[in-house]
């Protein structure tokens, strides 16, 4: 580029141009990536008429407060007391999209009051409408005529002043004619309950017909002849809305998170992934059925209803922007379930009782992270423990030390022995109780907790006299040499109860080992050095053999080592069944072996006579 060229190219000048705006490109992407689905257009139209009559009260308080709405022959029609309009207005706010009467001149300053931030919620009544028209007087310039301005969902929009007497009063009037196959949305029927959903807790008289669509005051901020009244009202009002008798309500009264609602309890446990959907109301007009965000993931044991004045929405109003407003309601909400909690420890233990045998697994959650929670239901959280189900701080009163398990599978192989030898185990195998067993020196001081292992157990196990043992040597190195390949240990104790011929024990070091040496026989030469130089020194498996057992003795004076062998195999394959641990394949084909072998064996025996006799 020379200089000239570039000299011309900084000093020409550029035309500006207006953005167009394709209007049924537009409603499209509102019906069909906006909104969720076309009843938000009933939502809008109220929105708009509660804020026009918000807005003239700001400047005549005691101007009506009424919203009608009329449905009839695929028509709507709706009526409100509000602001008005002029012809500037319609021009301004009607025809120009993105432009908001909230955020126009003397009424920035009261924008809280309003519903409508966005300046798109009439384009909306294009999802189910061929045409709207909508007349207007308005309450500001009272001398000026009424204006009437329709459109219709091409684009085009036409505006006409009408004569004094077309609209008398301050207020406006919105027409919709219903779109080929949205007629079903206009219907009385149909209206009448989108607006009950919508406008329920509206602080003006809203109507659809002569029936009122407005139930104020909102249920739990009416009054009652009593408290056990109350509670049956707000059971009646929670299986109305949600479908369920709730096990109890919690107020959610925080004026100054500008909240204020009931939370439900649900009476039968949910899984703590399950998205709960929470019904939020914005200064009365409800917002969404579905708000995910608005409780900490602990509280998934309620579903809420409530009406704000301090959250934001999106843009489509279907749900709550996420932003530090948001992040402080939640934290309020939640301190709000943990001090109903508090309360029914120190004041309610039976109906504490039921809650917890629902929700264990929600307050478990929360105690997790609050030591004042977990300290408040220590007494009350049910474990389940070699002593039966107890809390932990009924357990931590019998056992000096308590023991627990990581796994399920690690506490059934050792709760009965444990028991019998009188250790103490709590099962930390299921959601966050190993957590919880892990901070219990946190909140109860000089207790000792300790994960158990297979030497703890075998620890407690009575040993043989050396006399007796020195006698079995041969069958015991017999297992040995049995259970060697497969990473499992044999040892001989006497141990209670006598039933129990053989324990198999292990916990996860031994099992990492384990897992380590089978892939390292099944790579290839390059992963096999790898995984040879991860070994560790950690303990193996190890089958504990019962001297007082019957059948230890008996399998213990054989003469023949070939089954002895068979029979230690089986102990091995008993032992595992019995402790519900998952089988690898060698272990299932020892299982297998031994069955065979021992059925060969006994077939063998019987036909040894006959043989004889021949």
């Amino acid at each position: 580029m020379t200089a000239e060229t570039s000299e011309t190219s900084d000093t020409s000048e550029t035309t500006p141009h207006t953005f167009q705006v394709d209007l049924r490109g537009l409603v499209d992407l509102l019906s069909h990536h906006l909104y969720s689905s076309p009843k938000v257009y009933l939502r809008e139209l109220l929105q708009n008429a509660v804020d026009a009559i918000t807005a003239r009260r700001s400047l005549q308080p005691d101007a009506p407060a009424l919203v009608r709405l009329y449905a009839e022959g695929g028509a709507l029609r709706v009526e409100d007391s509000g602001i008005g309009l002029t012809e500037a207005d319609v021009h301004s706010l009607l025809a120009t999209i993105g432009r908001s009467s909230k955020r126009d001149g003397g009424l920035e300053s009261a924008r809280a009051e309003f519903l409508g931030q966005f300046g798109i919620g009439l384009l909306a009544c294009f999802v189910v409408a061929a045409e709207i028209r909508v007349v207007s007087r308005s309450a500001r310039t009272p001398d000026a005529l009424p204006v009437e301005w329709a459109a219709r969902d091409d684009g085009s929009y036409t505006v006409r002043t009408l004569p004094d007497g077309a609209r008398t009063e301050p207020g406006t009037t919105v027409h919709l004619t219903a779109r080929p196959g949205s007629g079903d949305w206009l219907t009385e029927d149909r209206v009448r309950a989108l607006a009950r959903d919508f406008g329920s807790l509206l602080p003006y008289d809203v109507r659809v017909g002569d029936e009122p669509v407005t139930d104020l005051p909102a249920p739990w901020d009416r009054r009652y002849p009593s408290p056990a009244a109350r509670r049956v009202a707000l059971a009646r009002h929670c299986h109305d809305l949600f479908g369920f008798t709730p096990l109890d309500s919690i107020d959610l009264d925080l004026p100054l998170a500008g909240v204020r609602g009931v939370a439900y309890v649900l009476p039968s446990a949910v899984s703590p992934a399950q998205r709960a959907g929470h019904r939020v109301h914005l200064k009365g007009m409800l917002l969404t059925d579905r708000a995910d965000e608005l409780l900490p993931d602990w509280a998934f044991f309620v579903r809420c209803v409530l009406d704000t004045d301090s959250l934001r929405p999106t843009a489509s109003r279907e749900s709550l922007y996420a932003d530090e407003t948001l992040a402080a309601v939640r934290d309020a909400l939640g301190a709000r379930m943990r001090e109903w909690l508090t309360g029914l420890a120190a004041g309610d233990p039976e109906r504490l009782a039921q809650f917890l045998s629902v929700h264990h697994l929600g307050v478990k959650s929360l105690a997790r992270h609050d030591d004042d929670m977990l300290r408040t239901m220590l007494p009350w959280l049910p474990f389940e423990t070699t002593d039966g189900r107890l809390s932990l701080e009924e357990f931590a009163q019998r056992h000096p030390v308590v023991h627990f398990t990581r796994t399920v599978e690690e506490y059934r192989q050792v709760a009965p022995i444990a028991s019998a030898q009188g250790i103490g185990v709590v099962n930390g195998g299921y959601t966050y109780d190993s957590e919880l067993v892990e901070r219990l020196p946190s909140v109860r001081p000089g207790t000792a907790v300790t994960e158990l292992d297979a030497d703890t157990v075998t620890a407690h196990l009575d040993a043989v006299d050396p006399a007796g043992e020195l006698a079995l040597a041969g069958f015991l190195s017999v297992a040995r040499a049995t259970l060697d390949p497969l990473g499992c240990d044999v040892s001989l104790r006497s141990f209670h109860p006598l039933t129990v011929p053989a324990l198999h024990l292990d916990d996860r070091a031994a099992r990492h080992e384990q897992a380590r040496a089978e892939a390292e026989e099944q790579a290839d030469d390059l992963w096999a050095g790898i995984l040879g130089s991860l070994r560790g020194s950690a303990p193996r498996a190890r089958l504990v053999l019962n001297h007082l057992n019957p059948l230890i003795r008996r399998i213990s004076a054989l003469d023949d080592p070939e089954l002895a062998g068979t029979a230690v195999e089986s102990l091995y394959g008993q032992a595992l069944l019995m402790a519900q641990r998952p089988l690898r394949p060698a272990d299932s084909a020892l299982l297998n072996r031994a069955f065979i072998g021992l059925l060969e064996w006994a077939t063998h025996h019987e036909a040894d006579p006959e043989e004889e006799s021949r």
